[in-house]
Parts: structure tokens; C-alpha cells; sequence
């Protein structure tokens, strides 16, 4: 339940008075309230009424699960590990997910998955996944089982309540409007809701396509309903310079008919099984879009198809800039 102090703090903020509702939060801060911590913490991370400032929020999070606040706590997890407003460290998260999981089934059921994972101590895979070619004239690879079924059903669980219907901003009008091309719901991980075993999973696909963590996009969770489909298009933006050079689709399920992810320039077209993953290059030599890398996702006939992705840019990606 939300407390009164926030409530008014939101409500302000929604009529325009952002400061007054921004020195009410701090005020109540000041005053050791762990909801005004948190809503506060948020909103730096957001840079919602206030300058965007990593450190600041890291150093609210802390007053706030140093009183009690269970989702600050795993928010702290997350951004202790991916280096959001301090420096990258796996070993200290894990640390305090070992604390958080004391008394929170949240986080025990978090790290009851880590310990199954077989990670490094920087939370990296111990052993490379290794691919299959599919294609002869194109990087296209497939990941056999790249996935648990438990990890697939933890993406699942945890993005569900991230899932948005596909939306871009019509040029003309500056509103959102449906995606013309891809139909289905999709939610993003963000640097604030990776949790340890997302981050972990982003290791594994920085691994396997022997790319920088540094260089993906924050892991997207897809979700296909009949009728849903992703027409043919090319993963690489317009006007831009630090190009998604790479892909990496996971499939996380089976059970639905349709879905396939096809390439109509080199003939192939894949259907993974739950926890395969499929990597795929998007640039030539050159840096530019290749149309090899041109794909489509075909309509799903019947059922759900569920998926998660990440894009991977030539150089480093600031996850934290829209």
C-alpha cells in the first residue's frame, strides 16, 4: 500500500507542482520515511521531476533497505551488479541477494536459480555456449538449450507485468500510435529490474556471441497472441552511429503453431524449441545494415508464442539513455 506521503507527493506531481512534491518527499526522506526513500530513490533513477543522478537514488536505496524495504533491497541487487551509480560488482550483489533471501521469497527463489546456474565469480558463464550454423552465406547460429525451463519461466514471470502492446511515435502527430510492423506486447528489463539471474542471462548471450556486456540493450520479453506477427524488417536503427550489430532471440516455449522467424534473403526460416536461442549478425563489413540479416516473425496460428531478445550494439550502450 502506498503511503499518504508519496500519494500527495504523486498527486502533485501529476498537477504540475513537481517541486512542492519533490521537497515534500525529501522532507519526509530526511525524516526516516522508508516509502518517501524509495519513491524518491525512483524517481533520480528515472530523473522524473529531478536530474537524473544514479548515485543519489544508490545512496537512497541504501537508507532504505537499511530500514526495512524489501523492494529497494532488490533493486539495490540489480544495480549493485550492472554498476548503475557505482562500480560493476557481481560479488557484492550476491552478497546482499544472500541476505535479502533471509527473509524475502522474492529473493530466496532468486537465489535458489543463480545456484543452479554454473557462473564464474563475476556472475559469467563458466563454460562458452557453443552454436550451429544454419546458414552458409550468413552469421546465423543456433543455441540448443540455452535456456533452462526454469530460467525461460523466470523471464516469463518476472516481465509479464512489463508487457505494453507494441507502440512508435507517429512523426506527424508526436502520440503514440501502433507499431506498423510489429504487433505484438513487449516489456523491457531495465537497468533497475535485472535482477540477478537476467544479468546473469545477458552474460550468457555476451558470452555465446563473444560481444561486451556492455554493448547489449536491455533484455526485452515478447509475447505473441494469435494473429500477432513482426513483418519483415532489419534490427539495425535509422541515424545512428553505435549500430545493433548483433541479435539474440530466445525462445521460451513451445506449444503454439506458427511463429517461425524467417529469413527470406537466405531461404531459412527456424522455429526454436523452449530455451534455444538464435544469433544472428545485422551489419556487413562496412558497419551497414545487411540484407542478409533481413527477418520477419510469421503469425502465430494458434496459442501464445513468448520470447526474449537483446540487441547488441558495435561499442558500448548506455542502457539509462532512451
Amino acid at each position: 500500500m502506498t503511503s499518504p506521503i508519496v500519494s500527495h507527493a504523486r498527486q502533485l506531481a501529476a498537477s504540475g507542482q513537481v517541486a512542492q512534491a519533490v521537497a515534500r518527499l525529501e522532507q519526509a526522506s530526511l525524516q526516516g520515511d522508508v516509502d518517501a526513500l524509495f519513491c524518491l530513490a525512483t524517481w533520480h533513477l528515472a530523473g522524473h521531476g529531478v536530474v537524473r543522478d544514479l548515485e543519489r537514488a544508490r545512496g537512497l536505496l541504501r537508507r532504505a533497505v537499511e530500514i526495512g524495504h524489501v523492494d529497494a533491497a532488490l533493486m539495490e541487487i540489480a544495480l549493485t551488479a550492472n554498476g548503475s551509480g557505482g562500480p560493476v560488482d557481481w560479488t557484492e550483489a550476491l552478497a546482499r541477494l544472500k541476505i535479502a533471501a533471509q527473509g524475502d521469497p522474492v529473493a530466496q527463489q532468486q537465489l535458489a536459480l543463480i545456484d543452479r546456474m554454473a557462473l564464474a565469480p563475476d556472475g559469467a558463464p563458466v563454460a562458452v555456449p557453443e552454436g550451429e550454423a544454419l546458414a552458409g552465406g550468413w552469421d546465423v547460429r543456433l543455441f540448443r538449450q540455452f535456456l533452462t525451463g526454469d530460467e525461460c519461466h523466470h523471464v516469463i514471470s518476472e516481465g509479464q507485468a512489463l508487457l505494453e502492446p507494441a507502440m512508435v511515435i507517429d512523426p506527424r502527430s508526436g502520440r503514440p500510435m501502433p507499431h506498423p510492423v510489429r504487433t505484438s506486447d513487449g516489456g523491457i528489463f531495465g537497468p533497475a529490474r535485472e535482477d540477478l539471474v537476467i544479468q546473469a542471462i545477458n552474460r550468457r548471450i555476451a558470452a555465446a556471441s563473444g560481444t561486451m556486456l556492455s554493448g547489449g540493450e536491455p533484455l526485452t520479453l515478447l509475447r505473441y497472441a494469435v494473429g500477432q506477427q513482426y513483418r519483415q524488417h532489419h534490427d539495425c536503427l535509422p541515424h545512428v552511429r553505435n549500430q545493433r550489430a548483433w541479435t539474440m532471440l530466445i525462445y521460451l516455449n513451445e506449444g503454439y503453431a506458427g511463429g517461425e522467424t524467417i529469413f527470406p534473403r537466405l531461404g531459412l526460416s527456424v522455429k526454436g524449441r523452449k530455451g534455444d536461442a538464435l544469433l544472428f549478425r545485422n551489419t556487413d563489413a562496412q558497419g551497414q545494415a545487411a540484407e542478409a540479416a533481413m527477418h520477419l516473425g510469421a503469425p502465430v496460428m494458434a496459442g501464445q508464442k513468448w520470447l526474449c531478445t537483446r540487441w547488441i550494439r558495435h561499442d558500448r550502450h548506455d542502457p539509462w539513455d532512451p
